[in-house]
């Protein structure tokens, strides 16, 4: 490893740049802002005479940043990732905005020591067979290149990046690294330079503590890096040679980290520890929770899932938003015609409502943000959940334990004596449920659950298929709804779509009465979306309400056709239709639509 060195050696084509180098100065910076015409010189005296004559620790860009200057050209305020990006423009190098789901963590170390980078304020990002790229902030400095290149035996090809990123992630960066040495090195497992041989050498017969201190740091970054980005899942994945941590954002998986099976293995046992989970049981899966803070100090549940698999046990960790409940109709993604027909459903003395959907579909945010709108003073709500998704104070929270013989339908049968007003059955999975949930609405209870089905109308056919009698749907179901979730675009560098014409647009807006204006648009990626085109997920919903006639229509034939045909007139928005207003609207995509929703036809 590189370690700070005052005597650095600049030779080749380096030496020219070691003999000039200097650290960016904010007055250089402001000539050639106003040489490319960014100020006047009106600004630049203002400048100038703010920061007077005396330097400053801060870093110049940052300086400037900071110092509410405007574009002279446009009016636009310049802050410090537009200054890096100019500057780099300006001195013809690459311009980086730094992803840390790009940046292999385990191989930074490797590269140059933390004093080094600290000192020289780069920071390495990229390490392939023949070249390392480096973010730097200080592009006029580039001595150092030399030796880097000397002791990896690679090309050093330099970017500029923010400053303070780099100073950002090269905190964290090599915090993890230092942590997951030291619990290597409680392993007993000698330390090298290469991330790769740790690896190999990390196959230790001596169990790692689940209470050293790498691995506790380990974890903890593990979680405030998770809420950092967005992620809605963290999965922990053993693998033959090495463990794999991977983060669900916006509903795609991205590899964030790898790191040794026998690190992988202590972090898992911390969790489960902090889970209060069988630490020892490794042989099934298991279920657990946690509550704990994100860097905002909002209290975040994540409930956990372990599963033993051919290299150790897999964890799956689901973080939930801890807003949900307290979401509205829109902000979930109800459109006006559907919230007006849900606020509806929601009024209704008794009855069964149920929510239907693949998992990951929003099912449970749905509910959660519906009851938690009913559980009011005067309302008794009450849960039955396999397992318990978070914990609502407001609600009277029941978990399924197959252990003790209580599953959904002993837990319905045990809620129907505690006076309940409105109750919600995690999952209809057998006749036993259903026909609870049946007797509960007969009986003049208002209750929630969900199916597993592709649409609204299939809801039915699926509660056929349990074995329940048409007569006792059409008496109980009065309001089936159907949902997805689809990436929305991301609103910074998302571009008008021509391939959809505003005719196209504009005939759909009056076939379904749509109100607003209609606008597609298409995905082009860019650094705050890391370059998918999307950020952030929206819910399309399919809202069936039962009424009279199509009641009549549940019968033991099973006419689904008939069925939908009729909510079709009645107003019924399928799925792909409701995605289709979402297109209109600029939000997806059709594309997003297409992949995420069945066909008209179920």
């Amino acid at each position: 490893m590189i370690e700070p060195s005052k005597s650095a050696p600049a030779s080749g084509r380096h030496a020219s740049a070691a003999a000039a180098e200097h650290r960016l100065d904010w007055r250089q910076i402001l000539k050639w802002l106003q040489a490319d015409g960014w100020l006047d010189a009106a600004q630049v005296a203002r400048v100038e005479s703010r920061f007077g004559s005396g330097d400053s620790s801060q870093h110049a860009l940052v300086r400037l940043g900071s110092a509410d200057l405007l574009r002279a050209d446009n009016g636009k305020v310049i802050d410090v990732e537009m200054l890096t990006e100019w500057l780099a423009g300006r001195l013809k190098m690459g311009y980086v905005r730094i992803d840390p789901l790009k940046v292999d963590v385990g191989r930074v170390a490797d590269v140059m020591s933390a004093h080094y980078a600290e000192a020289r304020r780069c920071l390495p990002l990229q390490v392939t067979l023949t070249e390392v790229v480096v973010a730097t902030a200080e592009p006029l400095m580039a001595g150092w290149v030399a030796q880097i290149e000397s002791h990896l035996r690679r090309s050093v090809r330099l970017v500029l990046a923010n400053p303070t990123d780099i100073a950002r992630y090269t905190t964290e960066f090599y915090t993890l690294a230092r942590s997951v040495r030291a619990a290597i090195k409680n392993g007993e497992v000698s330390q090298t330079a290469s991330f790769e041989q740790l690896v190999e050498l990390g196959r230790s017969n001596r169990q790692l503590d689940a209470n050293d201190q790498g691995v506790v740091q380990v974890v903890d970054w593990l979680w405030q890096y998770a809420f950092d980005q967005r992620a809605s899942d963290i999965h922990l994945e053993p693998r033959r040679d090495l463990g794999v941590i991977r983060f669900r954002i916006d509903g795609v998986l991205h590899t964030v980290y790898q790191l040794p099976p026998a690190v992988l293995a202590a972090m898992t046992s911390r969790i489960k520890l902090l889970g209060r989970m069988d630490v020892v049981e490794k042989r099934r899966p298991l279920d657990g929770r946690i509550k704990t803070r994100n860097p905002a100090g909002e209290e975040v549940e994540m409930r956990l899932s372990t599963l033993p698999t051919a290299f150790g046990e897999k964890m799956v960790m689901r973080i939930f938003d801890p807003d949900t409940a307290l979401k509205d109709l829109s902000q979930l993604g109800f459109g006006a015609h559907e919230a007006e027909r849900w606020q509806a459903l929601m009024a209704r003395p008794h009855g069964i409502v149920l929510v239907t959907g693949p998992t990951g579909s929003g099912k449970t945010s749905t509910l959660y943000a519906t009851l938690k709108r009913l559980a009011t003073d005067e309302i008794n709500v009450c849960t039955v959940e396999d397992p318990i998704e978070m914990i609502e104070p407001s609600f009277n929270q029941t978990q399924v334990q197959a252990a003790l013989d209580l599953g959904f339908a002993e837990g319905l049968r045990a809620l129907m004596r505690q006076d309940p007003d409105v109750i919600m059955v995690g999952e209809i999975r057998d006749l036993q449920t259903a026909e609870m949930a049946i007797q509960a609405a007969l009986t003049g209870h208002l209750v929630f659950s969900t199916l597993h089905t592709n649409d609204s109308v299939s809801a039915i056919a699926r509660l056929m298929d349990l074995g329940v009698p048409s007569y006792l749907i059409s008496a109980t179901v009065i309001g089936v709804l159907a949902q997805r979730l689809v990436r929305t675009l991301c609103p910074k560098c998302k571009q008008p779509d021509p391939s959809l014409t505003r005719e196209t647009l504009e005939a759909v807006n009056k076939h379904w009465r749509m109100h607003g204006a209609v606008q597609a648009y298409q995905p082009v990626g860019c650094l705050d979306c890391r370059h998918t085109g999307y950020r952030g997920r929206a819910g399309l919903f399919e809202l069936l309400t039962l009424d009279e006639r199509l009641a009549q229509l549940v019968h033991p034939a099973g006419d689904l056709p008939s069925i939908r045909r009729q909510a079709l007139q009645q107003g019924l928005r399928p799925l792909r239709l409701a995605g289709a207003m979402k297109v209109a609207e600029g939000l997806t995509t059709l594309d997003e639509v297409l992949r995420c929703t069945p066909s008209w036809e179920g």
